[in-house]
């Protein structure tokens, strides 16, 4: 099966194999190559030895997310989120339900948050500590670029934290240069490739001891995560890891540099994109977002307007033929979304093209008229 969806991804078949083993997460071996992946992810990161530090967390992104928020943003204080898609909102309610104030920017899901709306926002309210943005908004593929909002968000002498869980691996971050960012968080799987498990923070050491025990959660406190790794080793865990995952992830991060690293693998996903997006245009099917604000992450369509057409229907005779694709969409009208990250590549996306045109002819949808 063709796995064409903005993650959990395909994944190679090393990586695959890597889980189907039993490990003690306190072996000594183990510990050590634990260790190891903290520093190579916040080495990807632009982190610096001694002054940033990755710490991990079981469980989905969204979990790596609300212990951010959590852990940087104090107790009933105000976030600025700028609101363009689906993971916004989720964002908006881990906010408000760790008791945080999220004030919200409103954006068109068609493009990203510009940089003096952010500042316009913050200059506005002074009791905002932080902006909270989503780098790569996978319910249309829209990207808010990090760099020159930062800037703004630097400039006012506010923090940051950014999610990069559909970003980070393929698309550019430096948290040395961004130094107003309390955290890039992202996951084990998405653009690095890995089986999903792990979220990954990577933040600077003394913002992160500053908010130990701050969190309102032992379980989401990123503090007390350094914590535990600064006195009991950065092989340590607090509880009991997804240490599988870990170990395919150790495997995925070879195969990732293997391929030469991030500007490599941005490389393969900006062609897959470019296949697809060329592709689905000949077939008469529209996208979601225009050519200037399109990300490589994952390409949204406008469903067929044709009496024949159902997105459950164009699913599943698309599983039929060997692709599976998202079966809902987050789009304010109705879409299609198809993932171009993952262990795929440009043949994938022709493959996957042939099989939409076949499905397409089968439930009747003509070719709309250029």
């Amino acid at each position: 099966m063709l796995l064409l969806i903005p993650g959990p991804v395909q994944t190679r078949p090393e990586v695959k194999a890597a889980m189907a083993v039993d490990i003690a997460p306190w072996d000594l071996d183990f510990r050590q190559e634990y260790a190891r992946i903290r520093e190579r992810v916040r080495d990807l990161a632009g982190g610096k030895e001694g002054i940033h530090a990755t710490l991990p967390l079981q469980g989905a992104g969204h979990f790596i997310v609300e212990a951010a928020i959590r852990t940087f943003v104090p107790p009933a204080g105000k976030v600025l989120i700028p609101r363009n898609g689906t993971y916004a909102d989720r964002m908006i309610r881990l906010a408000r339900e760790a008791g945080r104030v999220p004030v919200v920017l409103e954006v068109p899901d068609t493009r990203g948050v510009r940089a003096d709306e952010v500042a316009a926002a913050l200059e506005a309210d002074p009791e905002i500590s932080h902006l909270s943005l989503v780098y790569s908004e996978t319910g249309s593929g829209v990207i808010n670029d990090p760099r020159p909002v930062g800037e703004a968000v630097r400039a006012l002498g506010r923090r940051m934290i950014l999610d990069a869980v559909s970003a980070f691996g393929a698309l550019p971050f430096d948290i040395s240069a961004q130094q107003e960012c309390d955290a890039v968080l992202f996951t084990s799987n998405k653009c690095l490739e890995g089986m999903p498990g792990i979220g990954f923070a990577v933040c600077p050491m003394e913002r992160a001891r500053e908010r130990a025990g701050l969190a309102g959660s032992w379980s989401f406190d990123l503090g007390d995560v350094l914590r535990t790794a600064e006195t009991a080793g950065w092989g340590s865990f607090r509880f009991t890891p997804a240490v599988q995952a870990l170990n395919a992830f150790a495997v995925a991060m070879d195969l990732y540099e293997a391929e030469g690293g991030r500007e490599a693998r941005l490389a393969r996903y900006t062609e897959n994109m470019r296949v697809l997006r060329a592709g689905a245009e000949r077939l008469g099917l529209r996208p979601y977002l225009a050519p200037e604000e399109q990300g490589p992450i994952i390409l949204t369509l406008h469903q067929p307007e044709a009496p024949g057409f159902t997105l459950q229907g164009f699913v599943d005779a698309l599983k039929r033929r060997g692709v599976l694709i998202s079966n809902f969409y987050n789009t304010p009208t109705p879409s299609i979304r198809i993932g171009c990250i993952g262990a795929v590549t440009p043949d994938d996306m022709r493959r996957a093209l042939a099989a939409i045109e076949g499905v397409l002819a089968e439930m009747g949808v003509r070719r709309e008229a250029a």
